[in-house]
């Protein structure tokens, strides 16, 4: 039987690239449902973002493709440098200065093979 695979892209959401792949290594290799039990009880920001993207994915897996959702592992999770919103704050003396608001695409790649 050949490795099917399943991914999810959730695409200019508001949180730093950099914040989403702190997460990518708790999750990375576990089953589906493990994964989403490990990112339900994390108190950052991302895991609930990390989380919508993987129950996406396992939604495509399940609906599309037909597979059982019980024999889905994380193969790979990534987060990519999103465009950058620039805003300026107002500073002393009538400077202002740039405040990067940066964007993320966060995929979700899901496998019915253990890696």
């Amino acid at each position: 039987m050949s490795a099917t695979e399943v991914k999810a892209v959730l695409k200019f959401t508001r949180i730093s690239p950099q914040k989403v792949r702190k997460l990518v290594g708790a999750i990375k290799g576990k089953p589906a449902e493990t994964a989403i039990d490990t990112l339900k009880f994390m108190p950052q920001k991302g895991a609930a973002i990390v989380e919508k993207v993987l129950r996406s994915a396992v939604a495509n897996a399940e609906q599309n493709h037909n597979l059982d959702v019980d024999t889905l592992v994380v193969k790979n999770v990534t987060a990519d440098q999103g465009p950058t919103l620039k805003r300026f704050r107002a500073r002393a003396r009538g400077r202002g200065t740039r405040i990067l608001k940066r964007t993320a695409h966060i995929t979700v790649v899901l496998s019915d093979e253990a890696i």
